[in-house]
């Protein structure tokens, strides 16, 4: 087959923008089939973690996303309006006790940002197209069909009616949680399925802005008769939702944002519309030659972990190495059977880490009571991935710990420690190209070096105090759990896959098969 392609998306929105980023920012041939012309007037998601801004300061964007305040938190209260009495502040989170002194320590090199999303996609758009990627805007998938050769999807062009076919090697459907590609692959979900429809209305209203001097975003609106959800985007504008109800036409809000906002506050109203809040995630993130990612893979209820937009950019950056080693040959395609086998479990933890908080507990009947829950550096910071190529990630271990707990566990995102005087770059910019073998020790530089001759597998071979310093509160060798004589093999990803204290004549492991079990070298 002719391939037109190496990659298609399926959506162009805030998963496959990042997608389309991601491969093009690694050479990929990739082409994004997006049904819209732009973002959506409605923002939808408006918090990203560290962990996602540091994707996004590998491609080279993060300077153009403004970092919130560091000690910022977002709060929510109960108000009888927004210009009323605090009633209460709503938990989020418990805490999960205190961590020795080392949480004092910075835990990454980027920021978190309050940033709506439907400002964040032009950024997305801009660097995918920069990078090479293709966007065809106003252009649906009408079918498609997965051969043993590749993809062919079939696409029209929405203003012109002029109806294609694309070729391509693989697939990848971020086309939102009504996914007609999942659909079509006949994956199914599981969760606690429909809750309820919320209606929302997104409205301009700078008044408003003043009253969030009190340290709150997001408001429970109680009222006799009247029960609303009211936050704001940040840049003066907020959003109104309600709990079921009928749909009505936009103009038709303005006296319920009368009654939300407590005063005559002159606002404007932009749009309205419906959406479902439900929690499902895929049994299977993948299916032959096609991935799912974003909602298409998991669909959850916005929260204030910012678990569904962070979980899908996550997955795509998961993704995107294993590609781009399978595309270029280095790899067995069996390399990408490992993308369900470890994102589908951190769908799974974080549906459930949604309905065992305060937040949504109460929708479920506090069915998932009894789960375990995790602070918000545990979760977006040291959650476990689990997978045949991760070498020593026992089923034993929980699914997540605050990240100085796993002290560079196998599985987990590799520790952040400053490498420069100036604070500027991290270790985590390191782990971001292609695999890294990092050690303090001579004799594993080495043996890193003939793994490498005898392989035919190139990877980059650090060792500390020569190639870096660093320049932290905690050494290399506490942080990755190495010691002085040890090693860490980091993925492209920045996921540690394999490690050892030991030197290279007392580990039970030749090296060079650990590289081949962890990149399923075809070499």
């Amino acid at each position: 087959m002719h391939h037109d392609t190496q990659v298609i998306i399926i959506g162009g929105s805030l998963v496959g923008l990042s997608a389309a980023a991601f491969l093009a920012w690694r050479g990929i041939k990739t082409i994004v089939v997006e049904k819209h012309g732009g973002s959506a007037l409605h923002p939808r998601a408006t918090g990203f973690t560290e962990h996602t801004l540091e994707f996004y300061r590998a491609i080279g964007i993060a300077d153009r996303i403004p970092i919130a305040d560091p000690s910022f938190r977002l709060r929510r209260a109960t108000v009888t309006s927004l210009v009323g009495e605090v009633k209460n502040e709503a938990r989020w989170t418990p805490s999960s006790g205190p961590i020795p002194a080392r949480q004092e320590r910075a835990l990454s090199p980027a920021g978190m940002a309050g940033f709506a999303q439907d400002k964040l996609e032009p950024i997305l758009r801009e660097r995918a197209g920069e990078l090479g990627a293709e966007l065809l805007l106003g252009t649906e998938l009408l079918s498609f069909e997965d051969r043993s050769d590749g993809i062919v999807a079939t696409v029209r062009n929405r203003e012109n009616d002029r109806i294609y076919s694309l070729c391509a090697n693989y697939m990848i459907a971020a086309d939102g949680a009504g996914s007609a590609v999942r659909e079509e692959l006949g994956v199914e979900l599981h969760g606690v399925g429909h809750i309820m429809n919320i209606r929302s209305v997104l409205f301009q209203c700078p008044a408003a802005d003043k009253f969030l001097e009190r340290g709150f975003q997001q408001f429970e609106i109680e009222q006799e008769g009247f029960k609303a959800f009211l936050t704001t985007y940040g840049d003066s504008r907020w959003v109104l939702m309600f709990y079921g109800g009928e749909v009505k036409r936009s103009r038709e809000y303005a006296s319920d944002i009368r009654r939300a906002l407590g005063a005559d506050l002159p606002f404007e109203i932009i749009t309205s519309g419906a959406w479902e809040m439900a929690g499902r995630i895929a049994d299977v993130y993948s299916k032959g030659r096609v991935f799912l990612a974003g909602d298409a893979a998991h669909q959850l209820p916005p929260t204030r972990g910012g678990y569904g937009a962070n979980t899908g950019i996550d997955d795509v950056w998961n993704l995107a190495w294993k590609l781009d080693l399978v595309l270029d040959g280095t790899s067995k395609p069996t390399l990408l059977d490992t993308y369900s086998a470890e994102r589908q479990p951190v769908g799974w933890l974080r549906h459930q880490q949604t309905f065992a908080r305060p937040d949504y507990a109460r929708y479920v009947g506090n069915t998932l009571s009894n789960e375990t829950v995790y602070d918000d550096k545990a979760m977006e910071l040291g959650q476990l991935h689990r997978s045949d190529i991760i070498i020593d990630a026992a089923s034993s271990l929980p699914a997540a710990a605050h990240p100085d707990e796993w002290a560079g566990q196998p599985g987990t995102r590799a520790p952040h420690l400053w490498i420069d005087a100036h604070r500027r770059q991290s270790t985590i910019d390191l782990f971001t190209r292609g695999f890294v073998f990092i050690t303090e020790d001579a004799l594993w530089e080495s043996a890193a070096q003939a793994a490498s001759d005898e392989t035919g597998f190139t990877f980059a071979i650090i060792r500390i105090g020569r190639d870096i310093l660093i320049n932290d509160t905690i050494s290399f060798a506490d942080a990755f759990g190495v010691g002085v004589e040890g090693a860490a093999l980091v993925r492209p990803d920045g996921l540690v896959c394999w490690r050892t204290q030991l030197t290279p004549s007392a580990v039970s492991e030749n090296l060079s098969d650990v590289l081949r079990k962890v990149a399923k070298l075809v070499l």
